[in-house]
């Protein structure tokens, strides 16, 4: 979508894509278990799960503790990546989750920006993009090459504001994990969880979130008494 000073909006809904939009969390425990073992550090699967969604370095470090330095982290990193891209592209099993694209429209439709705040490198980001097939809502995407440090850091939500043009207090974070909320809080971002990444409702809560919701269908059966369909008019 491209913009001009004359109408760019003056609110934005910002969203994860993993685990929000896209049904790919799974995926990416089976890279990460596979990439541990392979580089003989095997990690349990619950474990990994406990943080997907967290910055690579942090979740590699956290899951090996004192061996992860940083040539293992690289070797780690390069397993997930060439095990991830087996979930990906026309012989993958990712799948857009239920009515996300039509929340994306509808949240476009209204008048908001709507940006992919995400940190997953251009490689992924392509492969999810294309699953979404919804280039004519967005605003502005993110991904990998905007930030050092991924979710929790503030980074990459900060971004996404700057791309947006709006204020902390005039936009919405929307992601599944407490990395996503704890990086929206840390922006100065409200957020919005939902429950499709695996995390529970009161881990989201207990994070920070603002509202949880089933899943982004939920959210759009109840838009209109949500933060975002408060959003600019409070």
């Amino acid at each position: 979508m491209t913009s001009t000073p004359h109408d760019s909006p003056d609110t934005a809904v910002l969203f994860d894509i993993d685990g929000t939009l896209v049904d790919s969390n799974y995926a990416h425990v089976d890279a990460w278990s596979r990439a541990f073992a392979e580089v003989g550090h095997p990690v349990d699967s619950w474990r990994i799960h406990r943080s997907i969604g967290e910055d690579s370095s942090l979740l590699i470090s956290g899951l090996i503790g004192d061996d992860a330095d940083d040539d293992l982290v690289e070797k780690v990193k390069d397993a997930h990546t060439r095990f991830y891209d087996e979930h990906l592209g026309d012989g993958g099993d990712l799948h857009v989750l239920d009515r996300a694209t039509d929340l994306l429209e509808a949240l476009a439709g209204r008048g908001h920006s709507v940006v992919l705040a995400t940190s997953a490198p251009e490689n992924e980001l392509k492969a999810l993009r294309s699953l979404l097939q919804i280039e004519d809502a967005l605003w502005a995407v993110t991904s990998s090459e905007d930030v050092e440090t991924a979710k929790p850091d503030p980074g990459i939500v900060e971004v996404a504001l700057e791309k947006a043009g709006v204020p902390a207090a005039q936009a919405i974070m929307v992601g599944d994990a407490v990395w996503d909320v704890a990086a929206a809080h840390r922006a100065g971002v409200r957020c919005i969880g939902v429950l499709s990444g695996g995390f529970s409702r009161d881990e989201l809560v207990e994070a920070g979130a603002d509202e949880v919701y089933d899943d982004v269908a939920d959210l759009l059966d109840s838009l209109d008494t949500s933060l975002i369909g408060r959003l600019g008019r409070e």
